[in-house]
């Protein structure tokens, strides 16, 4: 708080002050009275009045020095009420006490939408458990009628399966910290197991798939949250795949830890998207000529390797292919099981 703010808002009470005590002053001249005796009474009532504004300056200049310092030291500004002490001036009081108001307002609309938004999210989870039921059910029943009809209908059921998948994840993004545990898992078999999930959509289109430099290698992750990362990879190589698919599978060891390269020869991205692509609903040039794009799949697989302490990079060149790099580094500080 400056001095010149605080005499500027004094400024009308000041002036008032000082043409009352002038007039006194007039009055008692009037009236004969001792010039010395004037004078020492003008004297009084000018330093009286000097002292009140001084006392007063140094009580609001306390106050608002401190909520200022407050809140420009944290970074979380609507902690700043829980910060500050109680003024001992009757506008300070009104306006700490309009401050904690407006806490305790936020902080039940705060607990409110947690509520609101950790119902939304069991329903979500409880629903996704439900209607797997239903899907594995009537993937049964196809697997047991194959026909050309059939067959259709079995690849759009497990493009509903995905989506589904998508959303359990979307739904359990915010509120992660439980739900998964870092285990030592060997790098080739994580790699296999995720092909061998996905190996009818690969042998349908037909993709070539060769893997380098995975045997002996080891890696830390959780198993079923690095298994999704890796089939959203595997589902976008599909998703955009040129002519004569391939797809390659690569480790290499750095000082930092294991990078794991999958590399496709697909239509690739352009520069102006590629800097978006981990972006929530971005779906880019690509999504919008095949329409297959959610703009979900990548958003998820960074908040996931996030979570993890892993690190997700994308390389593409339009008409080459593109690269995703997942490095996942050696010392841990998260919790982990040896397997």
């Amino acid at each position: 708080m400056k001095t010149t703010d605080f005499l500027r808002d004094k400024a009308f009470f000041t002036v008032i002050m000082l043409f009352t005590v002038i007039f006194e002053s007039a009055v008692l001249l009037a009236f004969n009275i001792s010039t010395y005796l004037v004078s020492m009474l003008f004297s009084l009532h000018v330093m009286g009045m000097c002292g009140a504004l001084a006392y007063e300056y140094m009580k609001k200049c306390r106050f608002y020095s401190n909520v200022v310092e407050r809140s420009e030291a944290i970074d979380k500004k609507h902690l700043i009420s829980e910060m500050v002490f109680r003024p001992t001036f009757m506008e300070g009081e009104i306006f700490y006490d309009v401050l904690q108001m407006a806490n305790k307002s936020m902080n039940d609309e705060i607990s409110r939408y947690k509520t609101l938004s950790e119902e939304y999210k069991e329903y979500i989870e409880t629903w996704v458990h439900e209607v797997k039921t239903p899907i594995s059910s009537s993937r049964l029943i196809i697997e047991n009628n194959r026909n050309d009809v059939t067959s259709s209908l079995l690849e759009e059921l497990d493009r509903i399966d995905r989506f589904v998948e998508q959303a359990l994840y979307y739904s359990k993004i915010s509120n992660m910290e439980n739900d998964y545990i870092i285990k030592r898992l060997n790098l080739e078999q994580m790699v296999n197991d995720s092909i061998r999930r996905h190996s009818k959509v690969l042998i349908e289109n037909r993709a070539g798939i060769s893997k380098e430099n995975l045997s002996g290698l080891h890696v830390y992750a959780d198993i079923k949250w690095i298994r999704f990362v890796l089939g959203q990879i595997i589902e976008n190589a599909v998703k955009y795949k040129g002519e004569d698919f391939k797809i390659r599978f690569c480790a290499r060891e750095e000082e930092a830890g294991t990078v794991l390269s999958i590399k496709d020869n697909g239509m690739g991205i352009t520069q102006k998207d590629i800097g978006k692509v981990f972006e929530k609903g971005f779906t880019g040039e690509n999504g919008r000529i095949s329409r297959k794009s959610t703009g979900i799949g990548l958003y998820l697989c960074r908040k996931l390797c996030r979570k993890m302490g892993l690190k997700i990079d994308i390389e593409s060149s339009v008409g080459e292919g593109t690269t995703v790099d997942i490095y996942f580094p050696q010392n841990k500080m998260l919790q982990f099981e040896e397997s």
